[in-house]
């Protein structure tokens, strides 16, 4: 984070500022309806498929425009033996998703005891982190976490947030690629933010780098309507040619399905430009 610059891509994501106080119509404190499909204190599943499991309320860093921000997280009981109950009994279900905060928050032994129940369900073939820890303390991959990533049997794929290349150093990279060489694909994802990436070379370099490094870029999201975050907003059609720019600059592995979430729908929602498909 540069030193006396507001404008730092990492300060703007990371600082509070007055612009949070403003209320904005069409904005909401559950912008994707998470409680709506709640299957316990800590799982939801809004897709078919696959559930998300809520491990814990605390991350690495406190993104300003996080849509999950004012959820009320369920700490005081430990583990997570209701939802693995529920887990267990839904055969339609082959994917969990470590969500929360961030999965990477738990403790070494709780974390073990999570993949191990996990993998003792037959019917769950995948477990999907999706993580900022890696950027925030990347010392948190070490050779424990790695020992227990490699004991799991079930196929594992991690999915890093990350907005700017900015975030990203030589160590990260390193500890990065310790977990690929597991045989644990990584993938990205990627709010676009107002004043912080929404211009072509921000985005062409962070993508094309982590292609460099064999992270493949999955999402770029819209920003979730989260009330208190409407200064990050950024308008479809930019995005749109943001997207359509980066097709003639990269190869189509680099480059991610820009998408918006809208509950009810039965998977993320694709934002197209309106002569390729429609336009959300």
């Amino acid at each position: 984070m540069g030193k006396n610059n507001l404008n730092d891509p990492l300060c703007k994501q990371f600082i509070p500022t007055k612009n949070e106080k403003y209320f904005t119509p069409g904005f909401h404190l559950d912008p994707v309806s998470d409680r709506e499909f709640q299957q316990g204190e800590k799982l939801l599943q809004k897709y078919q498929g696959r559930a998300l499991l809520l491990t814990t309320g605390g991350c690495a860093m406190n993104c300003r425009f996080c849509f999950r921000q004012n959820f009320p997280y369920e700490t005081k009981r430990p583990g997570f033996n209701p939802e693995i109950a529920t887990i267990s009994k839904n055969t339609s279900l082959s994917e969990i998703i470590l969500s929360g905060g961030d999965p990477l928050a738990l403790d070494d032994l709780i974390l073990q005891g999570l993949l191990q129940k996990l993998s003792d369900i037959p019917h769950i073939q995948r477990i999907r982190f999706h993580t900022r820890f890696p950027i925030g303390i990347p010392e948190r991959i070490d050779d424990s976490l790695l020992s227990i990533l490699e004991k799991c049997t079930k196929q594992i794929f991690f999915t890093l947030h990350v907005n700017h290349l900015q975030e990203m150093d030589a160590e990260i990279f390193e500890r990065l690629k310790n977990i690929q060489k597991l045989g644990i694909p990584i993938l990205s994802q990627t709010v676009l933010l107002k004043g912080v990436n929404d211009d072509f070379y921000t985005l062409k370099n962070l993508f094309e780098n982590l292609a460099n490094h064999g992270i493949l870029p999955y999402y770029l999201h819209q920003l979730d309507p989260v009330q208190g975050a409407a200064h990050f907003a950024v308008e479809k059609k930019i995005g749109i040619a943001l997207i359509e720019k980066l097709k003639n600059s990269l190869s189509g592995y680099a480059i991610p399905r820009y998408v918006c979430e809208i509950a009810g729908n039965p998977s993320k929602t694709e934002i197209l430009h309106p002569i390729h498909g429609f336009n959300t």
